[in-house]
């Protein structure tokens, strides 16, 4: 039996589970894939094509050939490491990446300013703002 800390092999790539997670996987199920990894494997051209989709979309469907000489995993395991972003999912043969773009997500909210609790008016004329 595996302890707890143990993570499989085929999950260590994954992001954690989340909402978000869920969020992107249902977001990305009606994507087509736009990079595709054929028989040279993970190249510098792949991940530079990559990079430059998931600035453009920020959820990118990675479909790899079957003559790809690495496994799925070590595709995730390359992809994530070297183009920043996260594996949302594995799916077969194709594998979904997300990275957040810092101006303006479309899957995660950003960051709430902080109010000023000494500026906020009541909707209620007759109570008092706190």
């Amino acid at each position: 039996m595996m302890s707890p800390s143990t993570v499989s092999p085929k999950k260590k790539n994954l992001m954690p589970s989340s909402a978000l997670r869920s969020k992107l996987r249902g977001a990305g199920h009606a994507l087509s894939a736009i990079v595709q990894i054929g028989k040279d494997g993970t190249t510098a051209a792949v991940l530079k094509q990559l990079g430059q989709a998931l600035r453009d979309h920020e959820l990118v469907k990675v479909k790899i050939g079957s003559e790809c000489p690495d496994s799925r995993f070590e595709v995730a395991e390359q992809i994530a490491d070297q183009s920043g972003g996260n594996v949302a999912q594995i799916l077969g043969r194709t594998v979904l990446v997300y990275k957040r773009d810092p101006e303006k997500s479309r899957f995660e909210p950003s960051p709430a300013p902080p109010r000023d609790r000494a500026q906020k008016k009541s909707k209620h004329p007759a109570r008092k703002s706190v």
